[in-house]
């Protein structure tokens, strides 16, 4: 069996907490058969994600990350499932993606994520660029048994809210205060 765990500290995904009781919701579970139910996972991700705090951006690149790991499914196993599932780790909130199916599995997970600039003929993301965008990457194959991809996104523990307030400028030619026309 061939497994890869890359996380962004280096840390090993067992030595992270379970999410505490009353956090715990339920996973969320699409199966994906066909393009209609990419859309579903993609949604039900975003929606997650929002509700979990996370960043605009943020869910995006959730939904990018979903859109090409079911894509992946559809491609090579033909069907499988999407489950999404709130994450805590010290008082932060993640979400935690994977995408099951079982196909042929990949007999190579080294060249399944060759280069980090490799593009992929979808999204242009292929699994380097699931890697990228996420926190945590894990592949677990087995040829023949098919493939699990666990991703982690964690919410920025030091996003702020964005303020909406205009920064004072000049207008008409007229300097700000302090501050002279050569500046």
């Amino acid at each position: 069996m061939n497994k890869v765990l890359i996380t962004e500290n280096g840390a090993a995904a067992h030595t992270r907490p379970v999410i505490a009781e009353s956090e715990a919701r339920a996973e969320i579970c699409v199966s994906i058969r066909s393009h209609a139910d990419i859309l579903e996972a993609r949604r039900r991700g975003r929606e997650l994600g929002r509700a979990l705090g996370f960043s605009s951006l943020d869910c995006i690149l959730i939904a990018a990350a979903i859109s090409e790991l079911a894509r992946n499914i559809l491609q090579y196993a033909q069907h499988g499932e999407i489950r999404l599932r709130p994450e805590a780790l010290a008082r932060n909130a993640g979400i935690e993606i994977t995408a099951a199916d079982p196909g042929p599995g990949i007999g190579d997970v080294g060249s399944a994520i060759p280069d980090e600039r490799f593009m992929s003929d979808s999204l242009g993301l292929g699994l380097p660029g699931v890697k990228r965008i996420m926190d945590e990457f894990e592949i677990v194959s087995k040829p023949g048994r098919g493939a699990t991809v666990t991703v982690r996104k964690w919410r920025s523990q030091f996003a702020q809210p964005r303020s909406h307030a205009k920064k004072p400028r000049a207008t008409n030619g007229a300097a700000l205060p302090g501050k002279t026309l050569d500046e």
